[in-house]
């Protein structure tokens, strides 16, 4: 007899981790991914879910959001962003510094039915100026640095915890440039974990950044406007760029409110290369725009080309391998128990880029519906979605 919890019956299941894109059904056991393929037979307690002309994709994975909420300025809500979003695991990016990662831990982590981990940020507070009000660089002043206390808390943490986060740029580090980087690349090297790296205005350089970042690390906002762009006005890609990627440098979009440029974009697409990870960057000053979420960044790609399949993959088994947990972002039977809904509607859509530009696309991808822990979880059981009498 089954013992399955629940199986998705019938969708479109694409599986970039492993090659699949084919009809079949997903079943979930015990808070995993039990089983893929056709006419999987439901059990008599089986909550069984008709997806016939929808998309099954793995849990969809935001490698940059901000979802310390009410403990930081830019956090959102995490649960209510992942219903309309289809993200059944956000990664916050430094939001909380090792000051304050406690409370991050307490009151959000440990309360979230969605999974959230963390780059913690090497910084004591994390960011804790950011509004429409207030613009405080964390990393401007070195007396907030804070390795030795990071280290501590980052390794106390690790089942949360995937990361070390810096942020430098004018806006971030002001006059201190790469300092603030080099310092968080040795908590990262004392830990044993990847760094992420935000990059804005110089100074730092982009070049600069990319020589210092190891295999591994993430590069977020990599396909920011000028200036510190990753391709010339000439629309080629700078030689530091190309050497970074070989030896293993990660490449995440990190939209947000002001990192990500159809222009650079186009560049950089028309030269073959394409970011590893898609992420949104949401925040509480671009969540209504021009970043909105994460299917929206993922359909800007879907509209310049990129495949619905590299969309995907860019946002469940790349953004699983950066960082580092293989049981993510993939339908293998033993994997976490996540799975993303998904349409592409056809039609006219108007998106946004952070300097202005508009671009009307053809398609767009849709959240409609998300399995989180083996479980249907969505705001409501709409018709569409109605259980299928089990066996």
């Amino acid at each position: 007899m089954s013992t399955y919890d629940l199986i998705l019956k019938g969708g479109r299941v694409i599986d970039p981790s492993q090659k699949l894109d084919g009809i079949a059904d997903v079943a979930f056991a015990g808070g995993k991914v039990a089983a893929v393929g056709a006419n999987l037979a439901p059990g008599p307690a089986t909550d069984v879910r008709s997806v016939k002309g929808y998309i099954v994709s793995p849990g969809l994975i935001d490698l940059h959001t901000h979802v310390y909420w009410g403990g930081t300025s830019l956090g959102i809500d995490a649960e209510e962003f992942c219903r309309t979003s289809g993200v059944t695991t956000a990664i916050d990016t430094g939001s909380a510094g090792p000051g304050n990662f406690a409370g991050f831990r307490k009151h959000v982590i440990e309360r979230s039915e969605v999974r959230i981990l963390a780059y913690l940020h090497v910084s004591f507070a994390g960011i804790f100026g950011f509004s429409n009000t207030i613009m405080v660089g964390e990393s401007e002043n070195m007396r907030l640095m804070a390795p030795r206390d990071a280290a501590r808390v980052a390794d106390a943490n690790r089942d949360v915890i995937v990361g070390i986060k810096v942020r430098v740029g004018l806006h971030a580090s002001g006059e201190q440039g790469a300092a603030p980087l080099n310092i968080a690349l040795q908590v990262a090297e004392e830990v044993g974990m990847p760094l992420m790296c935000h990059i804005d205005h110089p100074p730092p350089s982009y070049e600069e950044v990319l020589d210092m970042l190891r295999p591994g690390d993430v590069l977020t906002h990599a396909f920011r406007p000028f200036p510190n762009s990753p391709c010339t006005v000439q629309g080629t890609i700078k030689p530091a760029v190309l050497a970074a990627r070989a030896r293993g440098v990660q490449f995440d979009i990190g939209h947000g409110k002001g990192s990500f440029a159809f222009k650079t974009a186009r560049a950089m697409l028309a030269n073959g290369f394409q970011p590893d990870t898609i992420s949104s960057d949401v925040h509480a000053l671009c969540i209504d725009g021009p970043a909105y979420d994460q299917v929206t960044t993922m359909s800007k790609f879907l509209c310049l080309g990129v495949s619905l399949n590299d969309v995907i993959a860019q946002s469940t088994v790349n953004a699983a391998h950066a960082l580092q947990r293989p049981e993510l972002g993939s339908l293998r039977p033993g994997s976490a128990g996540d799975a993303t809904i998904l349409t592409v509607k056809e039609g006219q859509f108007e998106y946004l880029d952070v300097v202005g530009e508009k671009m009307i696309g053809d398609r767009r991808i849709v959240s409609e519906g998300a399995v989180v822990g083996g479980r249907w979880w969505h705001p409501n059981d709409s018709k569409q979605f109605a259980k299928v009498a089990a066996a």
